[in-house]
């Protein structure tokens, strides 16, 4: 008997890729996120990140900051948002004194570690959410921009038509 179908966003809709550089973090988070429903990959560095945000499709990319350097959290970001399949950003970080720059570089959630669980989990979700929303608006603008973009004859055409 075959398989059902399953829509591929339906299929991978909670996998996420974390990266960090220390193992103890990374297996705890692993563990945490699993038993609350995470398809989890781990990365210990910043070009194991890259390789695995180019050869599979995550919704999420949390990434630790300061791994090979001080700033390795943002290549991992940028390396996320350059994807086509655009996942969810978060830096994970013991210190929170990255000002806006996070924001700018990518990210659309700092978390501060240590973090108690329950927090972590809603903050995850709700990044999830605004998120999903975030990239559903787009295509509805995109629909939209031709119209907008298009020539004041044909504006006018539509109005008379109306």
């Amino acid at each position: 008997m075959p398989f059902p179908y399953i829509p591929r966003e339906l299929s991978m809709k909670r996998r996420i890729l974390l990266v960090d550089d220390e193992l103890a973090i990374l297996l705890t988070l692993k563990a945490i996120l699993e038993m609350n429903g995470f398809e989890v990959e781990t990365a210990s560095s910043t070009r194991e990140a890259k390789q695995k945000l180019s050869s599979g499709v995550f919704t999420m990319v949390i990434t630790d900051m300061r791994m090979e350097s001080e700033t390795s959290g943002y290549d991992v970001i940028r390396a996320a948002r350059s994807q086509a399949y655009n996942p969810a950003t978060a830096i994970l970080t013991a210190y929170p004194n990255l000002g806006g720059d996070w924001k700018n570089e990518g990210a659309e959630s700092l978390l501060v570690k240590p973090m108690n669980t329950g927090d972590l989990l809603r903050q995850l979700e709700a990044l999830l959410v605004t998120h999903q929303d975030s990239k559903q608006q787009k295509p509805i603008a995109a629909a939209a921009a031709p119209v907008a973009q298009a020539p004041a004859s044909i504006k006018e055409g539509a109005r008379k038509a109306i």
